[in-house]
C-alpha cells in the first residue's frame, strides 16, 4: 500500500521548487493532491503533470485560503510550503519599508496561520492529520540583510511547537522542515550572479557536504512527516541543510581527507 493512499494533501506554493517536488511525491504515494499557488500558469502545468488539482490562491488572503481548503473537503496533510525571499525589497531592518515588511510577513507567516486555522477543523473532524511547515536555516542562525524573511522563519518554528502542543490531543501532528542551500529558482534569485555572494567559497567553507541540496531530498522528508511512518513525531524541527548551521571553520579541515 502506498504511504498516502486515501489521503488528501494540500500543498501551498506547489507550482515549482520544493513545493512541486513535495506535491509530486505525495501524488506518487497515493494522495489526492491540491496545489495552492498564486502563479496560475505554472500551477496548472504542475497539477496537470502529476495529476493534481490546482487552485489559484494568494496565500496571504483569507478568502483565497478558505476557498483552497474548501476545494479539498477534508485536509489530511497540510504542507505549508509557500514563501518568498524578496530580493531588492527585504534588507536589514532599518532599510526595509513598512509595506515590504508587511508583505513578507503576510506571505511567509500569515499564510501558515490562515491555512492551519481553516484546515485544522477538517482534521479534527476526520480524527487527525499532519501539518508540515517550512522553516529555514534563518530560524537557527542570524542571516544579515533579510530581516523580514528571518523573522518569519523564526516565528514559523515557534508556531510549529505551539500547534504541536495544542492540537496533538486531536491526533494532529505538526512538524517543521528547516532547509538551507537547496537548489531552487528562489535560491538562485536570492544569490544573483551580479551579487557579492561567493558560491565556491560558500560550498567549500560553509557547507560540510560541499554541495547544494535538492528539492527532491526535502520532498522525501516531507513525505515521511506526512505519512504514518512518523506517527510519534510531533513538534520536531528537522534541519535539512547539509550541516551548514552546525559547522565550524571548515578551512581548518584538510579538503583531501
Amino acid at each position: 500500500m502506498k504511504r498516502l493512499e486515501g489521503k488528501t494533501a494540500l500543498v501551498t506554493g506547489g507550482a515549482q521548487g520544493i513545493g512541486f517536488e513535495g506535491a509530486k511525491l505525495f501524488a506518487a504515494e497515493g494522495a489526492r493532491v491540491v496545489i495552492a499557488d498564486i502563479n496560475a500558469e505554472k500551477g496548472e502545468a504542475a497539477a496537470k503533470e502529476i495529476g493534481a488539482t490546482f487552485v489559484t490562491c494568494d496565500v496571504s488572503k483569507s478568502a483565497d485560503v478558505q476557498a483552497a481548503v474548501a476545494a479539498c473537503g477534508t485536509v489530511d496533510v497540510l504542507y505549508n510550503n509557500a514563501g518568498i525571499f524578496w530580493v531588492g525589497h527585504d534588507n536589514r531592518l532599518t532599510e526595509i519599508s513598512e509595506e515590504d515588511w508587511d508583505r513578507v510577513i503576510a506571505v511567509n507567516l500569515k499564510s501558515v496561520f490562515l491555512f492551519a486555522k481553516y484546515a485544522i477543523p477538517t482534521m479534527i473532524k476526520a480524527g487527525g492529520g499532519s501539518i508540515v511547515n517550512t522553516g529555514s536555516s534563518a530560524a537557527q542562525i542570524g542571516i544579515p540583510d533579510c530581516d523580514a524573511y528571518t523573522a518569519t522563519k523564526g516565528a514559523i518554528v515557534q508556531l510549529t511547537k505551539s500547534l504541536a502542543a495544542e492540537y496533538g490531543r486531536y491526533g494532529i501532528r505538526t512538524n517543521c522542515i528547516s532547509p538551507a542551500a537547496i537548489m531552487t529558482p528562489m535560491m538562485r534569485q536570492s544569490n544573483p550572479e551580479n551579487s557579492s555572494f561567493d558560491e565556491e567559497r560558500f560550498l567549500k567553507l560553509r557547507t560540510p557536504l560541499r554541495r547544494y541540496g535538492t528539492p527532491e531530498e526535502i520532498a522525501k522528508i516531507a513525505l515521511f512527516l506526512a505519512s504514518d511512518e512518523s506517527s510519534y513525531v510531533n513538534g520536531a524541527i528537522v534541519v535539512a541543510d547539509g550541516g551548514i548551521t552546525i559547522n565550524g571553520d571548515l578551512s581548518k579541515i584538510d579538503s583531501d581527507r
